[in-house]
């Protein structure tokens, strides 16, 4: 795996981790915790190239399922001054998980890539 890669990894799996971190104060913080660590885990894994295609494309199908459950129907922005507060949150929810969605669509396309080469 080139350099591109490994980076573009191991920067979502810091990125992930933080997410995880900044989650304490949410109402439903142990969610949200274990949904960003395990993103972290999967983008640490993939940088180090022991990763299976299949366990990022799960994890991107459950979490687009997410997206597309919790995105609110009549969406106000991520500001707290955009709307009302439930589904500013909503918002924010649903397109943090289509943000890992897409990371994780993103590492199987490579994974699939890299078996056909």
């Amino acid at each position: 795996m080139n350099l591109f890669f490994k980076t573009f990894g191991y920067l979502f799996a810091v990125l992930f981790a933080i997410g995880a971190i900044v989650q304490y104060n949410d109402p439903d913080s142990l969610l949200w915790i274990v949904i960003y660590a395990i993103s972290a885990v999967i983008s640490l894994l993939f940088s180090l190239n022991n990763l299976r295609a299949v366990v990022s494309l799960v994890f991107g199908t459950i979490c687009f399922i997410g997206f597309m459950y919790l995105y609110p129907s009549d969406f106000q922005g991520f500001g707290l001054n955009d709307g009302d507060i439930e589904t500013v949150e909503l918002g924010r929810e649903a397109f943090g998980l289509l943000i890992i969605a897409l990371v994780m669509f993103f590492y199987t396309v490579r994974l699939r890539r890299m078996l056909k080469v």
